[in-house]
């Protein structure tokens, strides 16, 4: 979680280097987070972490793990909702027996939990929730999970695919054949929202069924919708491919500040950098995302 967030600028990370279950895979992941309150809201209700274990073996039992969450809610609520939800996430999965599959699906639901308890239990904070996506990476392969519309990309061999499927209305409208997906980017129902952690007692989280593969030169992209309402995804692959992690969100964000920033925009880029090519110049560095362990 990005820490003491000053609400009216952006938060950058250095990238940091996850040498992958023990140089056992012929790459390095590099990891860089930004978050940014826009051009017009006050408050910051989005929520990044990502971690790297230290120890050997829990690196190897549950690797790399990237959160990116959007909250909502009465006056500070959602703010308060997805720091919950990164927080409570991060843990249990490090935490809980299992497979990585079954500690990410555990941990969805023990956040879901906690802030519904919390939501219930202080008058302040009804009806708070939070949309989250998860990336963890372990051992030459990927898992995912989220509830909301916050978003994971793959960009491989010079295309970027959707990996996850946003829980809203108007993608309800996309799948019933009643809108199409360019009108879905303009409708004015894009950001309702049918699932949220916190919302109600129990959650639904879609989850991978089957890790992935994943292999050098890959590249992964978490965002907040404040990112993708703005910019399209051709774009997010050319900036991502043409520039380092940490250069690559800060121009997307400053991308979709130009086109009005009318929301909070988060955004973190996982890339699988092969060990055999030259290695990428640090970033200045500012703040670490990485909680040691």
């Amino acid at each position: 979680m990005f820490k003491g967030w000053k609400k009216s600028k952006s938060e950058e990370v250095k990238p940091t280097v996850a040498l992958d279950s023990a140089d056992k895979n012929d790459y390095d992941v590099v990891v860089s987070m930004l978050s940014d309150v826009g051009c017009v809201r006050e408050i910051n209700e989005d929520s990044g972490r990502y971690t790297r274990p230290k120890e050997p073996d829990l690196a190897s039992r549950r690797g790399t793990l990237v959160l990116v969450a959007d909250g909502m809610g009465g006056h500070s609520a959602g703010e308060v909702a997805s720091h919950m939800a990164v927080e409570l996430i991060d843990h249990t999965y490090y935490n809980k027996n299992g497979t990585p599959r079954q500690a990410l699906e555990a941990a969805f639901h023990a956040a879901n939990k906690a802030i519904n308890q919390r939501s219930t239990s202080n008058p302040t904070m009804g009806g708070m929730g939070t949309t989250c996506t998860a990336l963890a990476l372990q051992n030459g392969s990927a898992i995912a999970a989220h509830v909301g519309d916050t978003r994971l990309y793959m960009i491989r061999n010079g295309q970027i695919y959707l990996m996850t499927e946003d829980h809203s209305a108007v993608m309800e409208m996309v799948k019933r054949g009643w809108i199409s997906l360019d009108e879905a980017r303009h409708h004015p129902e894009k950001n309702v929202i049918l699932r949220a952690l916190g919302s109600h007692e129990d959650v639904e989280v879609t989850i991978w069924e089957t890790p992935l593969p994943i292999k050098p030169g890959d590249k992964f992209l978490l965002c907040s919708d404040g990112l993708y309402d703005l910019v399209e995804d051709e774009e997010m692959k050319r900036i991502a491919e043409a520039n380092l992690p940490a250069e690559a969100c800060s121009n997307l964000i400053a991308l979709a500040k130009q086109r009005g920033g009318h929301d909070n925009i988060t955004v973190a880029i996982v890339s699988l950098q092969p060990r055999d090519s030259q290695p990428e110049r640090p970033a200045p560095e500012t703040r670490q995302v990485e909680v040691p362990r």
